[in-house]
């Protein structure tokens, strides 16, 4: 799957360098980073991948644009709440990325099968997802 490498690479430069840009946000602020018990919402979602392939890549991919896509929402949430105009945008444009992320994970996904295909099966992901991200027992997260 080589035309998955430098794709999938640029995002996990990027998430490094947001991550970075946190840090000194926490740093200015005196706040040390801490590390938070992991959320079951992955594991959760991951459950829906199907077992054969192309499938599971197709599904793969598209839990992966489900988890931008919440993160985003989170983020143009509290871009919007927050008074502090240095939060406002760090999270602005952390949305940005986490959008054209999203998009990012269906279009990689429509190498594997035809849009049309892609498109229903991100609607069957996007259900299942909905009724982990309405269960009472989910820890709310950023990016979850």
């Amino acid at each position: 799957r080589t035309e998955l490498l430098r794709p999938l690479s640029e995002v996990a430069r990027e998430e490094l360098e947001h991550f970075e840009l946190v840090l000194d946000h926490l740093d200015v602020r005196g706040i040390p980073f801490e590390r938070l018990s992991p959320s079951p919402y992955a594991g959760k979602l991951l459950t829906i991948m199907r077992q054969e392939e192309p499938g599971r890549l197709v599904d793969m991919l598209l839990c992966c644009a489900m988890i931008e896509a919440r993160s985003c929402e989170r983020m143009g949430l509290l871009a919007d709440a927050l008074t502090d105009p240095d939060l406002s945008a760090l999270y602005r444009g952390l949305l940005e990325s986490e959008a054209r992320h999203h998009m990012l994970y269906i279009d990689l996904a429509c190498l594997y099968d035809d849009e049309k295909t892609v498109r229903a099966r991100l609607d069957i992901v996007a259900k299942h997802e909905a009724e982990i991200i309405f269960d009472p027992s989910s820890v709310p997260r950023m990016h979850n």
